[in-house]
């Protein structure tokens, strides 16, 4: 087949970009012949004769408005090539399947003011939305997180038959194996962790959005004996000098260590104590199945999307909504001084060994090698 992939950016160690090239590896493993636009590219830089990659410059200073501009030339580009699919994994219109990777944007828009919804920026964002699940839009929706969906059926009664529900997605390095320990003691030596030494680790992209802030405020409230022994480490793509600011009106700055986006995030996820994962806003939490197959504890918000996991493993806390930081404080005290990590490690461990953790990808193709919504096979 000949397949159009959409998305507005790609960059390393991003969530959506990871499975988005999973899925892009796979379907050339398969023979098909893609075609990918994109707004900006960074990183990996994929040479195979069945893959060709657009980078439009489109005009535009806001994210918004390039992204309107974006919508318009995709499908002017994708009119002429003609392909069999075109699969979007950022809400766009004229797409036959669509990768939900983001929440319910006009469900969300609802708690912000009425003059940010009279914005250029709310305008376009909805009518992208609206491209996509609106009544009459003849795609499918490849759906991370299935809180989402009676949002989405409310605001737009998309029908039923046109989510379909993705497992997790977790690379095989994630997962515990036999090197684990080893692995473990080698970061944490170059780290300079003892044994004694608490490693909290978060992992993603945009950290106001993941909840950096309530994690490095949690640590600060930590009882002494167990602040001087904890310190947290955030790896991914976002702006960190607000947050040192924070740290260091709160007298920690030389326990948070931002280390932007890397290779080894496996190494890390072993070597941790504790996966935090305080989310204001997060459809699903790569992250927190990333942990659990690492066998590592989380103490996650509980809007997460993949928040049930924890709950289903039995391999951590989940602080439920509204959340409040004292709540979170005192969950992270009481996790770091009791014993039970070692427990929540082998809980988490057992439950990736009987849930389907990685086969996204598959799930993913075996929807957009279908055929077109309201149409039947050959």
């Amino acid at each position: 087949m000949h397949l159009a992939f959409v998305l507005f950016k790609y960059f390393p160690h991003g969530g959506l970009q990871r499975n988005f090239r999973r899925i892009t590896e796979l379907a050339l493993e398969r023979g098909h012949q893609i075609d990918v636009f994109t707004l900006a590219w960074e990183g990996w830089t994929p040479e195979h004769p069945q893959l060709k990659l657009h980078v439009l410059r489109v005009p535009g200073w806001r994210n918004h408005t390039r992204y309107r501009h974006f919508a318009r030339r995709v499908q002017s580009e994708v009119q002429a090539l003609q392909p069999d699919r075109v699969v979007g994994f950022n809400k766009l219109p004229g797409l036959d399947v669509y990768y939900n990777a983001d929440p319910c944007f006009i469900e969300r828009a609802q708690a912000r003011s009425r003059f940010y919804r009279l914005s250029g920026r709310y305008r376009v964002h909805a009518a992208l939305e609206r491209a996509v699940f609106r009544t009459e839009a003849n795609n499918r929706i490849l759906l991370l997180s299935e809180a989402e969906k009676p949002l989405f059926q409310r605001w737009y009664a998309t029908p039923e038959d046109r989510f379909h529900l993705m497992p997790p997605y977790v690379s095989a390095d994630r997962f515990a194996n036999a090197d684990t320990p080893q692995r473990r003691r080698a970061l944490r030596k170059e780290l300079g962790l003892g044994d004694d030494s608490l490693m909290l680790l978060m992992v993603g992209s945009d950290f106001r959005r993941k909840g950096v802030d309530r994690s490095i405020r949690a640590l600060a409230a930590l009882p002494d004996g167990l602040r001087e022994r904890a310190s947290l480490y955030v790896l991914g793509k976002g702006r960190a000098a607000p947050l040192m600011r924070l740290a260091r009106r709160l007298g920690i700055a030389g326990r948070v260590h931002f280390l932007q986006g890397r290779d080894d995030v496996a190494d890390f996820l072993f070597a941790a104590d504790l996966l935090l994962h305080p989310a204001y806003q997060e459809n699903t939490g790569t992250a927190i199945v990333e942990a659990i197959a690492a066998g590592l504890p989380a103490l996650v918000t509980a809007n997460c999307g993949y928040a049930f996991h924890v709950e289903r493993a039995g391999c951590g806390e989940v602080l439920t909504t509204p959340f409040e930081q004292p709540m979170m404080d005192a969950a992270l005290a009481r996790m770091l001084s009791q014993p039970k990590l070692q427990a929540w490690r082998d809980a988490a461990l057992c439950y990736s060994e009987r849930t389907e953790l990685g086969a996204r990808a598959e799930h993913a193709l075996r929807v957009i090698e279908a055929p077109r919504y309201g149409e039947t096979a050959a």
